[in-house]
């Protein structure tokens, strides 16, 4: 009998068809599913999926049976989810997760879950109700977690019985759940890993799975506090726990968990990250920097990846004092010293003072510089020049583990998004027809690639917007830091830069008006960059001609010479054409702070022989209209384009003034009067290609994204 299986029990619900009651042979059985917070049931999308359509219809059609009770529960989160409620799957994917509320369950003992990913091999049990010997009952087994593949945690040496999907998976090594039974095939079995469980985050509704977690540290917190007595989850995990071992021991952590869910949730995983990423860069390296991401959508996430540095770390540090301790408590205070920026310490915020009190507790036991930047972190009147996530700036030398020493005063970071968004696309030699691979990375101050999703077959140019809308929304998701927005810059063979990329949009249907339904180019930054230049070293023109966009001024000349003709090309038809090098050799002697300006598409034609030409000269900046109709209003295009820039004076200034003008030209409730003064800006694109980035072909051959940190 697995150790936990006396913890577990309490905690598991027979799921099948509303007033069953007990009698094993009085209803249709369906499956399990366990207690994660009292009154939230969480078990397998595909057991629920057996009740039919009125599952799916928001109604109290699920039978709940536990140690305390019988009473029905409604599916508030499931995913995948029918499209409407009559619709069978075919199969059920992964996640195959769904979340239960149970509103007459709030006394249910609740299954402690793990905030880290499954670390495999390791000893398991699995629980759950059965059949299989004629009478349904719990059962119970051990076995091995030995691999991760493709969104499934692998189980071998025992595998699920029928009727067990849904059921936990408990590491028997860390004494938490990891994952939830889904199935097996012959020779081995399947789970759910529990961070899956992040994914129920971004369906409709998923805002209430922040409550339920907090509920569920609360829940924990409030049992070891208990004096009743009684083993807990928190308790067994401590009998785990080495007497010498070091880092933040079991009853830290839900103490610490605890008080977490007394604040405001995080608005991101990114906003978790850049706390974590900065914490790291204090105690690791100044210039350390995540090679793949997490995808940590609460506090306690963040505890996760910091709390066991001392494992790969702790040789580097003899005589110190733990490297986990020491992060985790930074961690925390980075946290009170966000919230407090963010919201003040007001009515509603005394969880924050809460969590204050229990790291200056806590404390003690850290590094002497650890200490000092707590105590700098939790003084309200301490300096702040930097944002919520920024480094912070240190108050005392501070020797890492590689030897380095942190001057006093280190200036912070400057307040901004954690990190940008870059898609990179490329075409597929001789495919009929023409197809497209991506990828999609965060990059981290201009310069350190972190890898997130691709597809290497490609997809064709009308497939792009839809195929990059589920990875651009998770990739912004991580990008983002509080009040700081994530530029998006698209990495395009020459024949795609008429992509209107400006217009794309978070969700493919019509919402009503908020952050989601905005076109791309509203709400953010949003440039292009050439892949084909890319591929080499920065040439001295490029070099030389960024240098002259980042001083300043800028100003317009053509990208092509004869639309200093009056009016269209349809209105000069006698304008000889520019040869190519007559373009160069004009392109090429122009000021620095130049910028090319095209009243047309470059995708094709002259306009992308131009185009060719002006990158060739070095040009990192310019301007154009992606539109695919002819346009009568040449003239006064170049001529508002040139105040533009004149206005902008630097690369870094052309950023806003565009955005803004992107979000007056859309507006259809505008004066009539104001919307004409601005239609010229309409589709306007913009190449923005500083030489100053690494060489990314190397990076791009790592691996996807395994929702798992560097450690």
């Amino acid at each position: 009998m697995s150790s936990f299986d006396a913890l577990v029990r309490p905690a598991l619900v027979r799921i099948a068809a509303p007033g069953g009651g007990y009698d094993p042979h009085g209803d249709p059985y369906w499956g399990t599913g366990f207690f994660i917070a009292p009154g939230w049931v969480l078990t397998c999308a595909h057991v629920v999926a057996k009740g039919g359509s009125a599952v799916w219809r928001d109604e109290p059609a699920v039978g709940i049976t536990w140690e305390g009770g019988e009473t029905t529960g409604r599916v508030v989160l499931a995913k995948p989810r029918p499209a409407t409620p009559e619709e069978v799957p075919a199969r059920w994917d992964f996640p195959d997760l769904a979340l239960v509320h149970v509103p007459d369950a709030q006394a249910a003992a609740c299954v402690r879950l793990s905030e880290r990913p499954p670390t495999t091999p390791t000893p398991i049990s699995l629980h759950g109700w059965s059949r299989q010997t004629g009478e349904v009952r719990i059962r119970h087994a051990e076995g091995e977690a030995h691999a991760v593949d493709g969104g499934a945690l692998l189980l071998r040496w025992s595998l699920p019985v029928e009727g067990v999907s849904g059921g936990p998976v408990v590491d028997l090594r860390r004494g938490a759940v990891i994952g939830v039974n889904k199935g097996r095939g012959r020779d081995e079995g399947a789970a759910v890993p529990l961070t899956a469980l992040r994914e129920l985050h971004d369906v409709p509704g998923g805002e209430i799975l922040h409550e339920v977690l907090r509920a569920h540290d609360r829940h924990h917190l409030a049992r070891f506090r208990s004096p009743r007595g009684g083993r807990t989850w928190t308790a067994a995990q401590m009998e785990l726990w080495p007497a010498t071992a070091r880092g933040v021991s079991p009853v830290r952590r839900a103490q610490l968990y605890g008080r977490f869910a007394e604040l405001p949730p995080p608005t991101g995983p990114g906003e978790v990250m850049a706390l974590v990423d900065a914490v790291k860069r204090r105690v690791l390296h100044p210039d350390y920097q995540a090679v793949l991401e997490a995808d940590a959508r609460t506090w306690r996430d963040g505890v996760g990846l910091l709390h066991e540095l001392h494992a790969t770390q702790q040789e580097n540090r003899p005589g110190t004092t733990d490297l986990g301790l020491d992060a985790v408590l930074l961690y925390a205070a980075q946290i009170v010293r966000h919230l407090t920026d963010r919201y003040g310490s007001g009515p509603g915020m005394e969880g924050l003072q809460r969590l204050e009190d229990w790291i200056a507790d806590e404390s003690g036991g850290a590094h002497g510089a650890v200490q000092e930047e707590i105590a700098g972190l939790l003084d309200p009147e301490a300096p702040r020049t930097g944002g919520a996530d920024a480094d912070d700036a240190t108050h005392t030398d501070h020797a890492g583990p590689t030897g380095s020493t942190e001057p006093v005063g280190r200036p912070a970071r400057e307040a901004g998004a954690r990190a940008d968004v870059r898609i990179e696309v490329d075409a597929v030699p001789w495919s009929v027809p023409q197809r497209y691979t991506w990828r999609m990375m965060l990059l981290f101050d201009g310069h350190t690639v972190s890898p997130l999703s691709g597809k290497d077959d490609g997809v064709t140019r009308d497939h792009l917007q839809d195929t990059l809308r589920a990875p651009l929304v998770d990739a912004l998701r991580r990008g983002d830091s509080g009040d700081h927005l994530a530029a998006v810059e698209v990495v395009l063979p020459r024949e795609l830069f008429d992509l209107p990329l400006d217009t794309w949009r978070l969700t493919p249907e019509e919402e009503h008006f908020g952050e989601r339904s905005l076109p791309l180019g509203q709400r953010r930054i949003v440039v292009l960059r050439d892949r084909q230049r890319s591929h080499h070293p920065p040439s001295p023109e490029w070099r030389q001609r960024w240098r002259g966009s980042e001083g300043g001024p800028l100003r317009a000349v053509p990208l092509r010479a004869e639309v200093l003709a009056a009016g269209s090309e349809a209105h000069a038809p006698h304008v000889r054409r520019e040869s190519r090098m007559g373009a160069y050799e004009r392109l090429g002697g122009v000021v620095d702070g130049s910028v090319p300006v095209y009243c047309g598409r470059v995708g094709g034609g002259d306009g992308h022989r131009a185009m060719d030409v002006a990158l060739a000269a070095g040009h990192p900046i310019a301007l154009w209209r992606h539109g695919a109709r002819d346009h009568g209003d040449c003239a006064e295009f170049h001529t508002k384009v040139g105040e533009l820039l004149a206005k902008a004076d630097s690369a870094e200034g052309l950023h806003q003034p565009v955005r803004t003008l992107r979000m007056r030209v859309a507006d259809a409730e505008a004066d009539p009067a104001e919307r004409s003064e601005h239609a010229w800006a309409e589709d306007l694109a913009v190449l923005y290609d500083p030489p100053d980035r690494p060489p990314f072909d190397d990076l791009l051959q790592g691996p996807p994204l395994l929702g798992e940190g560097d450690r």
